[in-house]
């Protein structure tokens, strides 16, 4: 153990004299080494943020869930969608959930959606492009809600279709001075009044779109139906499975129960679309993955040019070292040590040029994550698989040098100048 820390202790010795003695020689064969860990790790890093944001987005739809809607959310076949077939689908109706409750052995709640878009109004502020949502019960149970302040809904509110509601964050900020202070307040849109009981927790921008809690009104379905048309306003039927039950048997099951509700024959296609959440999570990772070696393509052609850079500079330090070696060797040094610590410091020398990459890719990811709508994170994953490169590409550049001064004849050698 000593006799390998003291290797150790030596390489790395070496490989910073290297670098203070030679200091243009090194950084320029280094340089390689530093892009290729630079774009590697921006990339992965970048990628990984981006598909967690993404992945997140996803989730928010609803874990393990199932969206009943005239809508196919994933496209048609041949890359060609069948809108016009699609839009003659009859819309879905509240006792169209009711029934999927009552005859579904899979699923764990289920929850009926409709939105119309509004200008909401208090006092002499104005608010458009306001997303006004009538949900049913289980709603929050399917969707993670986060209230503020104030409370959510409870179940004699949408029992009654009360006029009461939650806003969004941003609905609160832009309409009151304190956005706290928006509970118990009355806002108004198309001559009708709304009871703000709730304020709903900032939730940021979604790449994915989906519900936009931050621009929202939510109010009980029956107040909805009792103001707008559901069937004009895209409607659609959330329903969540049990805990372990496969999504894919979930919409088996659905399935069968819409084309009872809707009394389809046999020969009958179905007039309706059950969309699993759980396939966009696997588009993307799948998306994001041809990203990731797009990435791995552009840096391998900077870490193959740092490693001949670094073999350049080992061989030029065996040259150096001629006598030194031959020395050692003449005073018991074995082959496998003297090649230890030219692998070695080899491998030292790529982990500086990496380290120095890595030290770029942080102050890129400050500087993105203060442009960007969500933070990139350099994973502790990233940084050993970077570390793991600079070592593996420092023993592949320093093999031939270091093989050649484990071969060399130690009196040949010691009389080398």
């Amino acid at each position: 153990m000593f006799k390998l820390l003291s290797i150790l202790w030596n390489s790395f010795r070496m490989a910073l004299q290297e670098l203070r003695v030679n200091k243009l020689r090194t950084f320029l064969s280094l340089f390689g080494i530093t892009i290729g860990i630079f774009c590697i790790i921006g990339v992965l890093a970048t990628v990984d943020s981006l598909e967690r944001k993404v992945q997140n987005d996803i989730k928010a739809f609803g874990n393990n869930t199932i969206y009943i809607d005239k809508w196919n959310y994933g496209g048609g076949d041949g890359g060609q969608y069948p809108w016009w077939k699609y839009i003659k689908r009859p819309q879905m109706k509240i006792e169209e959930m009711y029934f999927v409750k009552t005859k579904s052995q899979l699923a764990a709640n289920a929850a009926m959606f409709v939105s119309s878009n509004v200008s909401l109004n208090f006092r002499d502020n104005t608010l458009t492009n306001v997303n006004l949502y009538g949900v049913s019960e289980e709603f929050t149970s399917i969707q993670t809600i986060d209230i503020e302040w104030g409370r959510y809904l409870i179940e004699t509110e949408f029992q009654r279709g009360t006029t009461t509601g939650i806003i969004g964050y941003e609905v609160a900020s832009q309409l009151f001075p304190d956005p706290q202070k928006a509970v118990g307040q009355q806002v108004s849109y198309n001559g009708r009044r709304i009871n703000i009981i709730g304020v709903i927790k900032k939730q940021g921008q979604s790449f994915v779109g989906g519900f936009d809690y931050d621009q929202c009104v939510i109010v009980p379905y029956r107040y909805f139906a009792s103001v707008y048309n559901p069937d004009n306003s895209n409607p659609f039927i959330m329903v969540q499975g049990k805990p372990n039950v496969p999504s894919s048997a979930l919409q088996d099951e659905l399935v069968g129960i819409m084309r009872q509700a809707r009394r389809l024959s046999p020969t009958e296609e179905d007039n309706f679309s059950c969309n699993d959440v759980a396939q966009f999570s696997e588009q993307v990772k799948g998306f994001f993955g041809q990203v990731s070696a797009g990435g791995w393509a552009i840096a391998g052609l900077s870490l193959i040019v740092g490693a001949f850079g670094v073999a350049n500079i080992m061989f030029v330090t065996v040259r150096e070292r001629t006598s030194q070696i031959g020395l050692k060797k003449a005073l018991g040094a074995k082959r496998g040590t003297i090649l230890t610590e030219f692998l070695i410091e080899s491998a030292f020398l790529c982990i500086i040029g990496g380290l120095v990459g890595l030290g770029l890719v942080w102050v890129l990811a400050l500087v993105l994550s203060s442009v960007l709508p969500f933070a990139i994170v350099i994973a502790p994953n990233i940084i050993v698989l970077a570390l793991s490169i600079c070592i593996i590409l420092g023993i592949i550049s320093g093999i031939i040098p270091a093989s050649i001064a484990a071969r060399m004849d130690p009196v040949v050698a010691i009389r080398t100048k």
